[in-house]
């Protein structure tokens, strides 16, 4: 279901929405929602990510906290927010983007200018190559910056890569529109249950595809992965007609043209932490995630299997302490 693309805004000093806002919006088929509450607004970005968010920059520290608060969520970040001000903003324009604005906008420019700076950031947030434009989850460029942030952090991490099995021949059997609405149904499932079990301390990104990636905190990993596969073999069956999802199979041709029962979808999950292993470059957690994918592949059902096996030179370190 599609809605209406929707700007909040929000004024600690409780101010209503600004007239070059209103005259902004004028046609674009935007929808302006003020939020007086922070906490709501920052719920609102990660529930249904808006295709703007402005805050009053005459509203004082509360503004500054709120925009950095936004921009240090890796969601909630590539949504673009601009500050939008009176003349007592001007004097807080380096802080504004220090705080991780995208734009700032005060009376130093025309108003013609203004409209025309609020115009420029919706077209670069919509060229931002590092989400990925069907689900607008971080790609491999934020998800390589996550795993790496939390190497040099020293953090106990999983990276678990998620795979769809059968999505192939979904795709042969229905279309690639379902196709599509099954990728966009499981990175919903991941968003919701990562973000809603962990807040912040978790992460979901898109490799492309069928493909997704989670960073999570290494004991939150039953936690989360059983809740996934839950909510995923509940929601996935009713993607089928229901002949198909009776019979829980389907028939199908190989490469060969041979027709054989084709099972519905499950989700395969590989894990890989640092529990027992020292990484060097998160290009060596992708490998290992990757191989931990294609093995849990071959088990039966919707699985998630866990990388068991220590590093030898970590194990060498701990019995010389």
């Amino acid at each position: 279901m599609r809605t209406r693309p929707t700007i909040l805004f929000h004024s600690p000093a409780g101010r209503s929405v600004p007239d070059l806002l209103a005259r902004w919006v004028d046609g674009k088929g935007l929808t302006i929602v003020p939020v007086p509450d922070p906490k709501l607004l920052e719920q609102m970005v990660l529930r249904s990510l808006p295709s703007l968010v402005v805050i009053d920059a005459d509203g004082g520290k509360q503004g500054l906290e709120l925009c950095a608060r936004l921009k240090a969520d890796s969601y909630a970040a590539i949504v673009p927010l601009a500050a939008l001000g009176g003349r007592h903003a001007t004097d807080q324009v380096e802080a504004w983007f220090a705080a991780g604005a995208d734009e700032v906008i005060t009376p130093l420019f025309e108003p013609a200018e203004q409209l025309s700076r609020l115009d420029g950031l919706l077209t670069r947030s919509s060229r931002d190559v590092a989400v990925n434009p069907s689900t607008r989850l971080p790609g491999t460029t934020e998800i390589e910056r996550e795993i790496r942030r939390r190497m040099e952090a020293g953090d106990l991490f999983a990276v678990c890569y998620a795979d769809l099995d059968h999505f192939k021949e979904y795709n042969d059997r229905y279309s690639y529109y379902d196709g599509d609405r099954v990728i966009y149904i499981l990175s919903r499932i991941l968003h919701d249950v990562v973000k809603g079990k962990l807040g912040r301390r978790g992460f979901v990104g898109h490799i492309g595809g069928d493909d997704f990636i989670c960073v999570i905190p290494f004991e939150a990993i039953a936690d989360v992965c059983g809740d996934v596969l839950e909510v995923f073999d509940t929601l996935i069956p009713y993607q089928y007609n229901e002949q198909d999802r009776r019979a829980g199979y389907y028939f199908g041709k190989d490469r060969r043209g041979q027709l054989h029962r084709v099972p519905l979808m499950t989700l395969s999950i590989g894990i890989v932490t640092n529990q027992h292993r020292r990484f060097a470059h998160p290009a060596q957690v992708s490998e290992l995630a990757t191989e931990m994918k294609s093995y849990a592949k071959t088990q039966p059902g919707s699985v998630f299997v866990v990388d068991r096996r220590h590093d030898p030179e970590l194990d060498d370190d701990t019995r010389e302490c």
